[in-house]
C-alpha cells in the first residue's frame, strides 16, 4: 500500500473529479490536492495530466473512461506509466490493479454498490487478496450509512465514496460513517 497516498487523502478528503476541460481549469484553481480524471483519450491524456502536475496536484486517471485505454489489457497501465506523469489509476477492472502496483502507481478500485452481489464482490476481492488496491471507491457515494459500514468491515483498505455527492451533508454523511474521502464532479463541493 502507498502510505503517502493514504496520507494525502486524509488531509484532502474532497477530491475534484473532472469530466471536461472546463472542469479541469476550475479544479486547477481549487485547494483540492487530488484530481480524478474522468475524460480524455489516448492522445489528450498526457496533456491533461501535465496540466495537473504543473500545479503540483495528484493526477489519477480513470482508465475505463479514457478512449483508447478502456480495455482490460495491462498495456493500458503501461501506457499511463510510460507516457504521462500520472500518479495513479482508477478502474473497475481488478486485473489492472496488480500491474499498476508493479509499476509503482497509486491504485483505486471502483465498485458500483447497486445490490447485495456488489457487496459480495468486495468481500471476495478482499478475502483473496487479489491485487489489493490502495483504496476502493464505492458508487454512488450517497449510500446508506449501514452500507458504508458494511463495506468498511469487508475491506482491508480505506474506502472512498463518489457519485451523486452534491452538498456538505452528503460529504459529512460519508466521512462520519467511515469513508476516508469523497470524489465529486460538483464544483461547489470542491470549495468545502
Amino acid at each position: 500500500m502507498h502510505r503517502e497516498f493514504i496520507e494525502k487523502l486524509e488531509v484532502n478528503p474532497v477530491i475534484a473529479a473532472i469530466k471536461d476541460d472546463e472542469g479541469l481549469a476550475h479544479a486547477l484553481e481549487t485547494d483540492c490536492e487530488i484530481i480524478f480524471i474522468l475524460y480524455g483519450d489516448v492522445c489528450t491524456i498526457p496533456d491533461i495530466v501535465q496540466k495537473i502536475k504543473s500545479v503540483d496536484k495528484v493526477a489519477m486517471v480513470h482508465l475505463d473512461l479514457i478512449t483508447g485505454l478502456n480495455n482490460t489489457k495491462e498495456i493500458s497501465v503501461d501506457f499511463i506509466k510510460n507516457n504521462t506523469e500520472a500518479d495513479g489509476i482508477i478502474t473497475t477492472k481488478g486485473n489492472l490493479i496488480g500491474r499498476a502496483k508493479e509499476l509503482g502507481l497509486y491504485t483505486v478500485l471502483r465498485y458500483f454498490v447497486i445490490d447485495s452481489m456488489a457487496l459480495v464482490n468486495i468481500e471476495k476481492q478482499d478475502r483473496h487478496g487479489i491485487s489489493t488496491p490502495d483504496v476502493i471507491e464505492i458508487l454512488p457515494g450517497i449510500v446508506l450509512p449501514k452500507i458504508i459500514q458494511r463495506v468498511n468491515r469487508a475491506s482491508r483498505v480505506p474506502v472512498l465514496a463518489g457519485g451523486l455527492i452534491s452538498d456538505r451533508d452528503d460529504v459529512m454523511n460519508a466521512l462520519n460513517n467511515g469513508v476516508l474521502a469523497v470524489s465529486t464532479t460538483n464544483e461547489e463541493v470542491w470549495q468545502l
